[in-house]
């Protein structure tokens, strides 16, 4: 009997330990997190052409978790109330009091510091105030403004893109011509990715009365259009990173092609203005960026 309640009690405490890691694998977003790693370390391997400082490349990867986990973190700190109002939120660690405030802030705030120190002394300083720059846009900027005006979307898309330039200035300690258009690349990405998902879940984002979509009520023609003009400007810039010589031909005609592909998915959404037409775009948003990306560097190397 004694071994078998020491058992359970091992059990319970493992059970424990279990549910804090989910609760800070929800309070950092790890998923989201590791995409947007994704994009920076891409970008400093096409940068590199395959002449890879393996510790600089760790470096990158691991101080871009723990800034971009950081943002994640003290943006549910400041919407914690709002967070209980939206089904998709109402269950994370900091809305629910399974984790609190103080214990929330203090380890994003952790993360954050040695992130940006991690990056600007390893790498070089630039990219330091790089991350530095994401995170505070991200954390203070646009997630108050989400609740003021749609005008958030294009203030986020900063810090969104910003993954992709930090990438490239880890690699070469500046911001040139090619980490400009790379950086305009995701940038003009996001506004067809995150709308069609503000699409999808504006009844939930209007309970905790965030003001997501371009246009009042939402979901009409005008956001519609607004999307499918983004997506067309997706099409010529694909095609620059080619035409200015930061990756081949061949990545250019795939980056045209993603271009096609959500100005179809968009233009269909203008037509009908349903919510299956904008779960279409978000699908092909998530497969537009690795898949550009991803063409840009084997076309590179």
């Amino acid at each position: 009997m004694k071994v078998i309640t020491h058992t359970l009690e091992d059990l319970s405490g493992i059970g424990l330990v279990r549910a804090k890691i989910r609760d800070y694998n929800q309070l950092i977003k790890t998923r989201l997190t590791s995409l947007v790693v994704f994009s920076s370390v891409v970008t400093y391997l096409t940068a590199s052409k395959g002449s890879i400082n393996w510790f600089e490349l760790t470096i990158l990867a691991v101080g871009g978790f723990f800034v971009t986990g950081s943002a994640n973190g003290i943006n549910q700190i400041i919407e914690k109330e709002y967070d209980k109002l939206m089904q998709r939120t109402a269950n994370r660690p900091v809305a629910t009091s399974r984790m609190s405030v103080t214990e929330a802030g203090l380890f994003s705030g952790v993360i954050g510091i040695i992130g940006i120190a991690l990056i600007a002394l390893y790498l070089n300083p630039l990219s330091g105030w790089l991350a530095f720059a994401a995170l505070v846009s991200y954390a203070f900027l646009y997630t108050p403004l989400k609740r003021i005006s749609p005008i958030s979307v294009f203030v986020g898309a900063f810090p969104g893109a910003i993954p992709t330039m930090l990438g490239w200035v880890a690699f070469t300690g500046k911001i040139d011509t090619a980490a400009l258009v790379l950086f305009g690349v995701q940038f003009f990405w996001q506004f067809p990715h995150f709308w069609s998902i503000a699409w999808i879940l504006d009844d939930d984002y209007k309970r905790a009365g965030f003001k997501m979509l371009p246009s009042n009520p939402g979901r009409d023609k005008i956001t519609a259009l607004q999307t499918f003009a983004f997506s067309l400007v997706l099409i010529p810039f694909g095609m620059l990173p080619a035409q200015l010589g930061i990756t081949g031909m061949y990545a250019g005609i795939i980056g045209i092609f993603g271009g096609l592909m959500l100005s179809y998915y968009s233009f269909r959404l203008v037509k009908t203005c349903e919510i299956k037409d904008a779960k279409k775009l978000m699908f092909a948003s998530f497969i537009y960026l690795p898949l550009v990306q991803l063409a840009y560097l084997i076309d590179k190397i």
